[in-house]
C-alpha cells in the first residue's frame, strides 16, 4: 500500500484545473489559428512543449490551426546554397531560385518537423501549404520583389474537412497564383487571411516580445483596434510590431473575434492565454 501527503503543488494544480473550467466550456468547439514563429521553433524542448500545448487543446474541444515561418532556416539552407540575395527598401526579393528553396524549406523541413512534434505527443496532425486545396490564392505583392505574393482569395474547405476528422493542420505560408505559379507570404499575414477566411474565435501571434507596450515601455493587457491606430499615429507602436497590429486589425475587420500578440517564449503561453483569467498577452478587439 501506498500513501502519500498532499502537498501545496499537488493543492495548487488542482485548483488551476478547477478555475480552467469555465475557459475550457468558452472555447469548445472554437477555432484558434496560431501563427508560430521566433523562440518556440528555436530548440526541441520549446518545440515539444508547444505541440503539446496543441494536443491538449485538440483534446479539449479547441480546432486550433498552426501557421508557421521559418525565415532563419530559409537564410541558413540559401547559404549552404550560395543564393545570394538582393534587397529592395530592406526587404528580400524572391526570384525563381530563391523560390524554390522557400517551398522546400517551408513546405518540407519546417512544416514536417512540427507536424512530426504534434504526432508525437498524441495528435494527428497534417501539413499543408496555401497552395493545397486552392486554400490560398495570391495576386503579385510588388514586381520589384519578385516572387512574393499578398493573399486574394481563400477556400478553407480544406480546413473544415481536417476538424470534423479530429485532424490539426500545420500550414507553410505558401500560395498559388493565378497561373500557377508559387508565391512566398510572410507568416503573419498568412495567419491573418487563414484566420479571417474561418472567422476564428482567435488569432494567437506568437512573438519574441511580451506584448504591445505603452509609451511607458509597459505591457496593455487589452486594447481596442483604436487604441492600436492612435498608438501607431503616434509612434508608440513602431518597427517590427507594425506589421503585426496590421495583421491584427486586418483579422478583426474580416471578423476575427480578437486577436492577441503574446510572447511564445512563456512556457505554455497559448494554454495561458486561452484558459486563465490572466491572459498572457496583449488582447486586442474590435472597437
Amino acid at each position: 500500500m501506498k500513501t502519500r501527503d498532499m502537498n501545496r503543488d499537488w493543492i495548487a494544480t488542482a485548483a488551476t484545473l478547477n478555475s480552467a473550467l469555465p475557459y475550457l466550456q468558452r472555447y469548445d468547439g472554437a477555432i484558434v489559428v496560431i501563427k508560430l514563429g521566433g523562440h518556440a521553433m528555436g530548440s526541441d524542448e520549446a518545440m515539444e512543449s508547444f505541440a503539446r500545448d496543441v494536443v491538449l487543446m485538440r483534446q479539449v474541444g479547441v480546432n486550433p490551426v498552426v501557421v508557421h515561418g521559418g525565415g532563419p532556416m530559409i537564410n541558413a539552407m540559401l547559404g549552404k546554397l550560395d543564393i545570394q540575395s538582393e534587397f529592395v527598401n530592406g526587404k528580400r526579393v524572391t526570384d525563381k531560385a530563391t523560390v524554390e528553396v522557400v517551398e522546400m524549406v517551408l513546405s518540407g523541413l519546417v512544416n514536417k518537423r512540427i507536424v512530426q512534434a504534434i504526432n508525437d505527443q498524441g495528435g494527428s496532425a497534417v501539413g499543408l501549404s496555401g497552395k493545397d486545396a486552392g486554400l490560398m490564392v495570391c495576386d503579385q505583392t510588388d514586381a520589384s520583389l519578385g516572387f512574393v505574393g499578398t493573399p486574394a482569395e481563400m477556400n478553407p474547405k480544406i480546413l473544415h474537412d481536417l476538424f470534423s476528422h479530429d485532424v490539426i493542420p500545420v500550414i507553410a505560408p505558401l500560395g498559388a497564383g493565378c497561373d500557377g505559379e508559387t508565391f512566398n507570404v510572410n507568416g503573419d499575414t498568412a495567419a491573418g487571411a487563414i484566420a479571417s477566411a474561418l472567422k476564428a474565435d482567435r488569432l494567437l501571434l506568437l512573438t519574441d516580445v511580451s506584448g504591445v507596450k505603452n509609451a511607458a515601455g509597459e505591457v496593455v493587457t487589452e486594447l481596442k483596434a483604436g487604441q492600436i491606430r492612435e498608438m501607431t499615429r503616434e509612434g508608440t507602436i513602431a518597427g517590427g510590431m507594425i506589421p503585426k497590429t496590421e495583421t491584427a486589425l486586418d483579422a478583426l475587420h474580416s471578423g476575427v473575434r480578437a486577436v492577441v500578440i503574446l510572447d511564445g517564449r512563456a512556457p505554455n503561453a497559448v494554454l495561458l492565454e486561452l484558459f486563465t483569467e490572466h491572459g498572457a498577452g496583449s488582447l486586442i478587439r474590435p472597437d
